[in-house]
């Protein structure tokens, strides 16, 4: 810069903090300037500061957080088979419904949640018409609970009764299955809320002829590479959330033959192998319990500050941390989606934020990853640039980089993963999540996509909480 005396003789170099006000003044005056957006640690809440203050760079949370991301690293699910869910998620009865997100009941419920609901109680034959089965979701003789309580997850409204099938993934490094519904493909679905007849048929197509040829073909092989496929579809401009177009692709190219060695009929072979081939999604309802099940591994690992779980239920936005309880979550009023409508809807039309596919985030693909996936700008806003830096930001809160799923564009640097709370809160920097947008109505279905993050209150609660927690055990 010179000498000290020179400076007055210099051309400004403006960076401003705080305030644009500043800044815009400077513009005016044609004065070349830079805007820094600065927030104080933890929103300058003094109890968060202390607390930063005293978890940041201790070594017990360190090492934890260390065998958290090898935990979640070293997981290798793979899909074994596909059961009814009665007959495979442990504790699941005819009376119980599985939803996505945080705990909620009835009343409470989104609408596209209720409808999910009423389209399920009717599949089951519990309810004849959607009178009878809202009567019946009302009395107190359904039994509602996150799917992921039991080692499930559901997209949007999450649901998942007795009768569904469900794919079974297992994650062999460390013996723990988890399970998701089959995806029925677009438009009126149960998944966001539509229950009518046709919805109802292809609920049952699945479960009478999809699910029983899958399950056939399943048994000829040794379990379907739902790592290898990740990685490879994130090397092909998949992220693996709300585009999943190569990795459906590489597993219809690997299940197809096994479908042609079965005893199935032609007819029957092209039914179930068009079903796949003609729904881009097919995979997110692979990606999410393979995520699953790496992360339920990594649950429960003393002094961890890892978030182990990101869910939503369209009515709050929930989170549940490695080193606290495995029931424990922590929650606030679920954000609205930014980002791309569908022509004729607005925001006024959209529900909050919705479902269980944030696992993807959680274990550091979808949204952390759009950095691999440019096309994803086209269908939730924004530029490619912008996919890239959302992809760099998430180094600045997670514990590590994962190699095996790496960003081409970035190098084919490691993806961000292991979201630590602590840093959350120290840089104001929340996870990013690209996410479908359902309608506040049941039925009405998707009315677009975009951009959301968490509510900044979760993380605030849950490093509240670790505080109080281990306060008299770390050293």
């Amino acid at each position: 810069m010179g000498n000290s005396k020179d400076i007055l003789n210099e051309g400004l170099r403006v960076i401003n903090i705080g305030t644009s006000k500043f800044k815009e003044d400077l513009n005016l005056q044609q004065v070349e300037s830079v805007q820094y957006d600065w927030r104080p640690p933890a929103g300058g809440n003094a109890k968060l500061i202390d607390a930063l203050d005293f978890l940041q760079n201790k070594e017990q949370i360190e090492a934890a957080n260390q065998e958290v991301i090898k935990i979640i690293k070293d997981a290798h699910p793979f899909l074994v088979d596909i059961e009814q869910a009665i007959n495979a998620i442990p504790g699941m009865h005819k009376k119980l419904i599985l939803h996505a997100g945080p705990p909620i009941n009835w009343d409470r419920m989104a609408g596209p949640v209720k409808g999910a609901i009423i389209g399920a109680l009717m599949y089951e034959g519990l309810a004849s018409d959607e009178k009878e089965a809202e009567e019946l979701a009302a009395s107190g003789e359904i039994e509602f609970s996150p799917a992921h309580h039991y080692d499930a997850v559901g997209p949007m409204a999450g649901i998942i009764s007795a009768s569904m099938p469900v794919h079974i993934v297992e994650n062999r490094t460390h013996g723990n299955k988890a399970f998701c519904t089959v995806n029925e493909g677009l438009g009126k679905v149960l998944r966001f809320g539509a229950n009518s007849q046709e919805v109802l048929d292809r609920l049952k197509w699945i479960e009478t002829t999809f699910a029983p040829a899958l399950k056939k073909a399943l048994a000829l092989t040794d379990g379907v590479d739902l790592k290898s496929i990740t990685s490879q579809a994130l090397h092909m401009g998949d992220e693996c959330h709300n585009r999943n177009k190569a990795a459906t692709s590489l597993f219809y190219r690997e299940i197809s033959d096994y479908f042609l060695q079965t005893d199935l009929s032609r007819d029957e072979v092209r039914d179930v192998t068009r079903f796949i081939r003609e729904n881009e999604h097919y995979f997110l309802n692979l990606s999410m319990p393979a995520s699953k099940s790496a992360l339920d591994a990594a649950q429960g690992v003393k002094y961890s500050t890892v978030v182990a779980t990101m869910a939503r239920n369209g009515v709050e936005f929930g989170i549940r941390v490695s080193g606290l309880g495995k029931d424990e979550w922590f929650t606030a009023p679920a954000n609205f989606v930014k980002g791309m409508f569908f022509p004729g809807y607005s925001q006024d039309d959209a529900a909050p934020d919705l479902g269980d596919s944030t696992i993807t985030e959680t274990m550091g693909i979808g949204g952390f990853a759009m950095g691999a996936s440019p096309a994803i700008v086209q269908f939730v806003g924004g530029e490619v640039e912008d996919a890239i830096q959302y992809s760099e930001q998430m180094y600045e809160i997670t514990v590590g980089e994962n190699s095996n799923y790496s960003i081409p564009t970035l190098n084919f640097r490691g993806g961000a993963y292991g979201i630590d709370i602590i840093k959350v809160i120290d840089t104001n920097i929340l996870p990013v999540i690209n996410t479908g947008m359902a309608h506040k109505e049941a039925g009405v279905g998707q009315i677009g996509a975009g951009i959301v993050h968490p509510p900044f209150e979760c993380f605030e609660k849950a490093v509240i909480s670790f505080m109080e927690t281990y306060k008299g055990d770390i050293k």
